[in-house]
């Protein structure tokens, strides 16, 4: 790796590691009591569960698509090179 490369790496652990330690001090002196702070981080992740499947099908659909029409047009140019190539 280079030194630019290293460097780069460090800062990254560096913020990471600060946003990690600033979210837990948040925790540590939020307003709400520890059940419901722990109620909210559930229908979070519960969201953001339910929101990272949908990007997923989405994702899924849009590929089966791509996948389909790629497949469909390499069958078309194999039936015109068919033709041309018989007559």
């Amino acid at each position: 790796m280079s030194a630019q490369g290293k460097h780069v790496a460090k800062v990254t652990a560096m913020i990471t590691g600060g946003a990690v330690i600033g979210a837990g001090l948040g925790l540590l002196f939020a307003p709400k009591s520890g059940a419901q702070t722990r109620r909210d981080l559930k229908r979070y992740v519960k969201k953001a569960q339910v929101q990272a499947f949908r990007v997923g099908r989405s994702v899924q659909a849009g590929v089966k698509d791509v996948m389909t029409t790629q497949h469909n047009g390499a069958q078309g140019e194999e039936q015109l090179l068919l033709s041309t190539a018989m007559n």
